[in-house]
């Protein structure tokens, strides 16, 4: 069964995470505008992988369904934008968004492998389906305006949902929910044996991490004029954060963190610089990634760190 609890040391990754905060907190009265920009997608992008993680990475059910998640939010703002202060729309759309994952996952969560993934996904072409046939049919126009909201306040709600997410992750990854989890993912059955409401912790979880995406849906929305549809539930909100959680490693909660923030950048780096062939490249060092960090960028780091006492074991030997 795997042993992940978070971070491997509590301590020096508890004082880290301290250290980045303090830098991270005044950043928007020195910075320039462009970095604040990007540094709330990339935030953006840390908390809907570490949100996937904390569902998928110990029970091991692939979800697609973040992009439809993330959608309610963004529908949310746009929705209520002109009604409710921008903390009351935050919170419905995290609420909202945790009760259709109650509903999907008491629907979807007795699925398992494929069939779960591939409902996951369809559930976000259904949700663009019928948002386009409601706004023809009866709202008379595809789209809506969006109240704009300031990068300073998007970068320090953003930072917030952050560390809450991250907080969320670490407690449950040491609690005993976690370890339920993680005895979902090696074997089900035998959880269910064990006295363990699987159902409930599933779908439970599941919702804890849909509200998560809801609520960096809402404010993430705030930085458009205008949505619809497609740009509500981008697909590649579904798939990217699998990608950067599985390259940067799931088995250690800085894993899918690190995979967050280089992909997010590098994917930034790659249009301003090769905006005709980034797709491309982006391509290949995916797939180079896979192919030689099998474990990631957390397992390597854990396998180095697995081999320093022997190196100096045998130093000292000689």
């Amino acid at each position: 069964m795997s042993t992940r609890k978070g971070f491997s040391r509590p301590g020096s990754a508890q004082i880290a995470l301290f250290l980045i905060l303090m830098v991270l907190l005044p950043l928007p009265l020195y910075a320039s505008k462009y970095t604040v920009v990007l540094l709330g997608n990339i935030f953006m992008y840390i908390v809907i992988t570490v949100s996937w993680t904390i569902f998928s990475g110990p029970t091991r059910y692939i979800s697609l369904a973040p992009a439809a998640f993330f959608g309610v939010g963004v529908y949310t703002a746009a929705g209520l934008g002109h009604v409710l202060s921008l903390p009351a729309i935050i919170i419905t759309g995290g609420l909202l968004s945790f009760c259709l994952a109650v509903l999907v996952g008491g629907i979807t969560l007795r699925l398992k492998g494929i069939y779960f993934a591939m409902f996951t996904l369809g559930l976000v072409e259904l949700i663009v389906t019928f948002l386009r046939w409601w706004e023809v049919n009866f709202s008379g126009t595809v789209g809506r305006l969006v109240v704009s909201v300031d990068n300073t306040t998007v970068y320090y709600v953003m930072l917030f949902i952050l560390v809450l997410s991250i907080l969320t992750a670490h407690l449950l990854g040491r609690s005993k929910y976690g370890l339920a989890l993680r005895s979902i993912g090696e074997c089900e059955e035998a959880a269910s044996h064990t006295g363990i409401n699987t159902t409930l912790l599933k779908i439970v979880t599941f919702a804890v991490s849909a509200s998560f995406m809801g609520a960096t849906g809402v404010i993430m929305a705030t930085r458009w004029t205008y949505i619809d549809p497609r740009i509500a539930f981008d697909l590649d909100l579904s798939f990217m954060p699998v990608v950067m959680a599985i390259i940067g490693g799931m088995n250690q909660l800085y894993g899918p963190i690190l995979g967050a923030v280089f992909f997010t950048y590098l994917e930034e780096l790659l249009i301003t610089r090769f905006p005709y062939y980034y797709m491309l490249i982006f391509g290949i060092i995916l797939v180079v990634a896979i192919l030689y960090l099998p474990r990631g960028v957390g397992g390597l780091m854990q396998m180095r760190q697995a081999k320093r006492p022997e190196g100096k074991h045998a130093h000292t030997s000689n």
